[in-house]
């Protein structure tokens, strides 16, 4: 089976000041409040709504960095839109240092893949209540860039 995309739209996240909470029973446990972004795309441009924007991760004892990112997003226009995404990044050890020391490494060489969800009241918008999304990332200094799909 073979599925259509179309861009949705480039979400860039900048990250503040990760909070560590430590080991859970699952893994290390460290929340990363969002202090900002963008997003652009051929229906849609805005903002990330700084404050409430958090991205939850989990590294699993396997290397496998779960992600739960929750996003508010204002349209340049007004509407806001909540969006829930759930990723998984992971690659060799050597690359995933070289993200933790903040150096842009090409995202052809690890996996960081995401599954956006949205919820919108404003009119012009509700087309994403009824759309599945699928994201490739790019893990950058600043914060990661998102090229989010449509799946048609």
């Amino acid at each position: 089976m073979s599925m259509d995309t179309r861009l949705l739209m480039v979400l860039q996240v900048k990250v503040g000041t990760p909070h560590n909470l430590g080991a859970v029973p699952h893994g290390i446990r460290r929340t990363a409040p969002l202090s900002g972004g963008s997003f652009e795309g051929p229906r849609l441009r805005g903002s990330v709504v700084a404050g409430g924007s958090v991205d939850w991760q989990v590294l699993r004892s396997d290397g496998v960095l779960e992600m739960d990112l929750r996003v508010t997003l204002q349209t340049d226009d007004g509407a806001l839109i909540s969006m829930r995404s759930f990723g998984l990044r992971y690659g060799p050890p050597e690359v995933i240092a070289a993200i933790g020391r903040g150096e842009t490494v090409d995202p052809a060489t690890y996996y960081f893949r995401t599954t956006p969800r949205f919820e919108t009241a404003h009119p012009a918008y509700t087309f994403l209540n009824r759309i599945v999304a699928v994201a490739s990332g790019d893990r950058r200094a600043e914060g990661p860039i998102y090229t989010v799909y449509e799946v048609l």
